[in-house]
């Protein structure tokens, strides 16, 4: 008796499976699903196998041209669809070197001065006032900060592990010690929500890659909880397991543009600025390049250097001849 060989998983499972064996986030899973349907619509629904670098090329040049994408979108669709051709498909991909990388532009990062900073952070209070102090005194993403545990806060070291950054690499930043007390309070709560989530059957935290097979009782523990837990459970997308995640950084980013607009501060303002401040208010501190370089987690110190152009100088520390006349 013949029996029916089972069919292949759909394309877009395929993508979501491959992009889980490695181990992608879910914002870069979500992403990259994102860039792959709209490749798809935008021939026709036509399969990806059967398109090659004109239609990719098509496609980029449609985000640029047609839809004004920024250079970092553009290249963030390239690099989901060679993903897809390359570890999906397994496609020789010699041809997609014709399809042109776009050239990010250059721009100074907007800073707020020390006086805007205070400003900022008072039209903040609570659990938000506190992240965001903390991503303005030690230089973090907003993710790095959500996504700090308990267990990579050194107290007596006035230091922090950010685990996981940009490129999935760890690194130590400075705990700042007027943060050190309202720190120690908000374990506090966080450790009260953790023990009522036990208590209630719950208790649980996301762990990265394999730990939690690895070590089945870490999630559940004290150190790997969030230091910024939600205040409410949710479900996890992709196993489906009732946990508390962190806070979420949509919450933040609205947060901080209403107290900017609030203090009445006229620059953009993102919780990014506050490393861009962070960076630059140590350089006008004195200290050199290359410990910035480390607290921020740069890997080359041309990326750091940016910072330098920004320097509160009065025009790079020229007297304009206008202020020479009379």
């Amino acid at each position: 008796m013949e029996t029916t060989p089972p069919k292949a998983p759909k394309l877009m499972v395929q993508v979501r499976d491959a992009l889980r064996v490695r181990h992608y986030s879910l914002r870069t899973e979500r992403s990259y699903l994102h860039w792959v349907r709209r490749y798809i619509h935008f021939h026709g629904t036509r399969h990806p196998a059967t398109l090659g670098a004109p239609e990719v090329a098509a496609f980029l040049s449609h985000l640029a041209v047609d839809r004004s994408v920024s250079a970092s979108t553009q290249n963030q669709a390239k690099a989901a669809l060679l993903f897809l051709y390359r570890h999906v498909l397994a496609v020789e991909l010699s041809w997609l070197d014709e399809v042109i990388q776009a050239k990010p532009s250059r721009r100074l990062p907007v800073v707020l001065t020390t006086r805007e900073v205070v400003a900022l952070l008072g039209e903040l209070s609570g659990t938000t006032w506190l992240v965001v102090a903390l991503l303005y005194g030690t230089g973090m993403r907003v993710l790095e900060g959500l996504r700090l545990r308990v267990k990579d806060i050194e107290f007596e070291r006035r230091e922090i592990v950010v685990r996981e950054g940009k490129g999935g690499k760890d690194r130590v930043t400075v705990l700042p010690e007027n943060l050190m007390l309202l720190l120690r309070d908000q374990l506090i709560a966080a450790k009260r929500l953790h023990d009522r989530d036990l208590a209630e059957g719950f208790g649980e935290v996301w762990l990265p890659d394999a730990l939690a097979v690895k070590y089945p009782r870490a999630a559940r523990s004290w150190g790997w909880q969030y230091v910024f837990p939600s205040t409410v459970r949710s479900v996890d997308p992709r196993s489906g397991v009732q946990r508390r995640h962190h806070l979420q950084p949509d919450t933040i980013q609205k947060a901080v543009r209403g107290a900017a607009q609030r203090a009445g501060i006229a620059k953009p303002c993102t919780p990014h600025v506050l490393r861009h401040s962070f960076a630059t208010h140590l350089l006008q501190s004195g200290y050199d390049i290359r410990t910035v370089q480390e607290l921020l987690g740069h890997e080359d110190v041309s990326t750091t250097m940016i910072y330098t152009h920004v320097l509160n100088r009065g025009g790079r520390g020229i007297v304009s001849p206008l202020d020479r006349v009379g």
